[in-house]
This record gives C-alpha cells, structure tokens and sequence, in this order.
C-alpha cells in the first residue's frame, strides 16, 4: 500500500517534507496546499499540483494523511482541529505550555471524524519527550535535565516574525555552559529556566519601526522568551542573510540517577542531537510518524495521539520480522 500524502504549507519545514517523502517509497506526495498564489510555489517535483489552501476539504477522499507545517504561534492552533475532522493529520506544536489544550481540540474534532491526529511531532516535543519518558521508567528516582541548541528555533523565530514591525528575524537558543558541565559531571544541579539557555535574536526591522518596542515585545513574550536572558540584535536583510541563512540547531537530554542500596552507583543517560538542517531533521520524523498515524486509524484509534501513543514498530516502513531481525 502506498501512503498518499498531502502538505499544508510550503516553508522550510513543508520543503523538508518533500524531500523526507522522498526517502521513502511506500509513501507519495500528492499535493501541497498553500494560503500563498499556487502560481508562485514552486515544488522540488514539479509533477505535484500546488492547491489553494481553501479547497483542501475538496481532497478528503483522495488523501490518507495531512501533514502540516504551519507555525506553533497562529497556524496549527485553528489547523489542526479544523482539518482533523476530515483527514488523518500530523502537526509539530511545540508550545509546551498549550499541548493540554492543543490536545483536547484536535481529539474532539478527530474523534467526530473518525480520524486520527498526531500533534507535537519532531524532536522536542517529539524525539526527546520519548527519551525524557523512557530514562524517567529507567530511573524514577533520577533528575532529568534537557537542553536545546546552539541553534536556531523555527517556532521562536517564527513567533518574533508576527510582532508588527518586523521584516525578518533568526532566533538562537543557547545552552549555558556552566550548566552543561554540571549536569554531565554528575553534580544533579537545580537549574531554573533562566539558568540553563540564553536566547539571542537576529531581527531586521520594517520601515519606521519603533526598534525599542519590537524589543519590549519579544523580550516579555510569554511561553517564548520572557523567562530567559533574551538579547536583541537590529540587522540588515543583507547581514541576516549572508550569516544566519542556515537552520542548524540540536540538543541533549539528560537523565542523573544512582542506583543500589544505598545510592552507591551512579548511572547518567544523555541522548544528543547535532542537525546541519532543523527543518529537514524536522520533517523526517514528521513522515514517519504520518505513516503511523495511518496505521492506527486503519485499526480504529480514532482521536488525537502524541509520540507516548505509537507503538515503535508503526514508525517503520519495514515489517515485524525484518525489525526483529535486524534491529532486536
């Protein structure tokens, strides 16, 4: 069977996508759904119809699942339940704060359906929330410590692009080095938000922009970057371009425990990440979690599911036998 796959959006993220869809031959993209005019998207594959964003609910018959790769600011908050009534889906929210509530509205409006929903999908939320969960079972009694980059957040410079009076803006995310020796040393230090990243913003200003209060802005964003020591660079387009072009980012998730009778063995997890390409690593999990949203919805689980939900093996394009022969 060959999955029939649509994209909402084409950014970075729907152009990983393509490429991911790419990589896997039991899965073909058969269109892109974009709010931009279909005759300016230009796809990798020029074969695949670019659709007005507006006619996608003409496609639920066509489609076995949606994959969306609007932002966590605006787009998937009213995406997501909205089409979840009508297609199989898979988002990357990564608002930690609003995934409660993002939940409850995409399974109410899969569940209506008959669909199945998949939110929070990449690697954090995603990747990591499944190691955090897996040291956590190992070790309950441990500490768990993770942090993101040095690279740029695609939601965060995302957030920073919707303020009025920016043109454009990169965001870095920057983890405290003192920090992260102590925790890889063993030390099981007690960190607060502020302690363990700085956030560094890149931002080119729209014509006549108030620069002090598109900083106001971003530096009390909440959920964003009013927690942390946050500082604001005003760049040219030019600059922005020529050494912030990239999309690198990473992480490390860490889990600190001692085991024994008496706490005499020390044991420390620590899962990393190094990605030359935030979007491209991005969407690659995005596609395999598409391909197990369509097998749980063939089983019946309707509803919204997160990572915690899927079991391994759906992931996978391979079959029972050849994971058990090749990676048990």
């Amino acid at each position: 069977m060959t999955i029939k796959v649509g994209i909402v959006g084409y950014g970075n993220l729907g152009r990983g996508v393509e490429l991911a869809l790419a990589q896997n031959p039991d899965m073909q993209l058969c269109a892109v759904f974009s709010r931009r005019d279909p005759a300016g998207v230009k796809l990798l594959n020029a074969a695949v119809p670019v659709v007005p964003f507006a006619q996608v609910q003409e496609w639920k018959d066509k489609l076995d699942v949606l994959v969306l790769c609007g932002g966590s600011a605006t787009d998937l908050p009213t995406q997501t339940p909205q089409l979840a009534q009508y297609f199989n889906v898979v988002d990357s929210f990564d608002t930690h704060a609003h995934i409660p509530a993002h939940f409850d509205a995409v399974d109410a409006a899969a569940r209506a359906g008959k669909k199945t929903g998949m939110i929070s999908v990449g690697w954090d939320p995603g990747l990591f929330s499944l190691n955090r969960l897996y040291a956590q079972a190992v070790l309950p009694q441990g500490k768990q410590y993770t942090f993101w980059g040095k690279g740029i957040s695609q939601g965060h410079s995302d957030a920073i692009r919707r303020i009025p009076g920016v043109k454009d803006a990169k965001q870095y995310t920057i983890p405290v080095p003192a920090a992260l020796d102590s925790v890889r040393g063993g030390e099981n230090p007690a960190l607060s938000t502020r302690q363990k990243h700085t956030r560094e913003c890149f931002v080119v200003l729209k014509e006549g922009a108030d620069a002090a209060e598109v900083e106001r802005q971003i530096k009390t964003m909440p959920n964003y970057f009013s927690d942390y020591d946050t500082t604001v660079h005003f760049i040219s387009q030019q600059e922005l371009n020529e050494k912030h072009s990239g999309m690198p980012h990473g992480g490390f998730v860490f889990a600190s425990a001692a085991t024994g009778k008496e706490g005499e063995h020390k044991q420390l997890i620590e899962y990393n990440l190094k990605l030359d390409s935030n979007p491209e690593f991005t969407a690659s999990v995005l596609v395999a979690y598409a391909r197990a949203a369509v097998r749980l919805n063939a089983e019946g689980q309707y509803g919204c599911k997160t990572v915690f939900d899927v079991p391994p093996a759906y992931l996978s394009a391979k079959d029972g036998a050849s994971l058990r022969k090749e990676l048990l």
